[in-house]
């Protein structure tokens, strides 16, 4: 296969599908707490050094589904994060371990290019915030945090940086400078997506509204803004709809299955692959500057397939 269409180049000619969930995908192999590193349950981005097959295999049905990208099983690793679990002296190499086990699956196809993109999930802190637990956090510390992360996910050779699920608009502008930060370490050049979570009102958790968060990041040199998690497409549609008439930034839009209803004190989510194809899909008939859609929470590789045939449709009757 020839040389891989740059990531940024890519999507200028054609809109590209994410992968879905994650989470959900891990709990079908049923994991007990021997399956993570030190018996630590729930260390998810930790299967990537005790069931490195476990994942390559996620993302493989994520890209037989269609994907064109497939995010790193990293959402937790930041240094922060890490160090809950006793890795945190271990940021960079974890991080590049993370990224070339997707890079390697990428690279297993030649149909045509597939791209890793470095997942950063946030902190577990509110810089914003004058919470007493969550709010005390030195800026500086997070900043170092994520700063090690992106150099272990640019050194793994990851596509694109995507910072994502973020509620603090603060940390958002923290992670933007430890991306800039890590490429100029490593001199390497990698696009970043800043992507916020907003409620159904519209606003992240701290009350920012996306008209506000958009203003604060999209002159920090990133590549696209985006919005995921929280909500399902429907609820996104008013922010979606305003960001596209900025027509500045490419935008990513990556909902969850619709809204989560709460059964047995668990989080369901019941749009279905049909329904969420279908809203996705008005999307990019009606705005111009989403170039990304992909799926978030409640998402496995059926919502995937749908996708990429909405995808592949437009794409085709475009052509016509």
């Amino acid at each position: 296969m020839t040389e891989k269409e740059p990531f940024l180049q890519a999507i200028q000619s054609k809109v590209l599908l994410f992968d879905g969930a994650m989470g959900t995908e891990i709990q079908k192999y049923d994991p007990k707490p021997e399956d993570f590193p030190n018996n630590q349950d729930g260390f998810n981005d930790g299967l990537v050094l005790t069931h490195p097959e476990w994942i390559k295999q996620i993302h493989r049905n994520y890209l037989d589904a269609g994907s064109d990208c497939i995010e790193t099983n990293s959402f937790g690793s930041n240094k922060i994060k890490l160090d809950e679990y006793g890795f945190g002296d271990q940021t960079i190499e974890f991080n590049k371990k993370v990224a070339q086990l997707a890079a390697e699956v990428c690279a297993e196809y030649n149909d045509r290019p597939r791209y890793a993109i470095g997942s950063m999930g946030p902190s577990g802190f509110l810089p914003s915030s004058n919470d007493p637990d969550l709010g005390q956090k030195p800026l500086d510390e997070i900043r170092i945090a994520f700063e090690l992360q992106a150099e272990g996910l640019i050194l793994g050779g990851v596509d694109a940086l995507l910072i994502e699920t973020s509620q603090d608009i603060l940390e958002v502008k923290l992670v933007i400078e430890a991306c800039h930060n890590a490429m100029k370490k490593t001199n390497t050049k990698v696009p970043i997506i800043a992507n916020t979570t907003l409620d159904q009102y519209g606003k992240m958790l701290l009350g920012t509204n996306v008209q506000a968060a958009y203003t604060t990041v999209c002159d920090m040199g990133i590549d696209l803004f985006g919005l995921n998690c929280s909500t399902g497409p429907t609820e996104m549609t008013p922010s979606v709809r305003w960001l596209d008439e900025q027509n500045d930034q490419n935008l990513l839009v990556v909902p969850n299955a619709g809204m989560p209803e709460n059964e047995g004190g668990c989080a369901v989510y019941k749009m279905t692959p049909e329904k969420l194809s279908s809203v996705l899909g008005d999307f990019l008939n009606d705005y111009k500057k989403v170039r990304i859609i992909g799926g978030c929470c409640g998402t496995g590789p059926e919502h995937i397939k749908a996708l990429r045939k909405v995808i592949d449709e437009k794409a085709n009757s475009l052509k016509g």
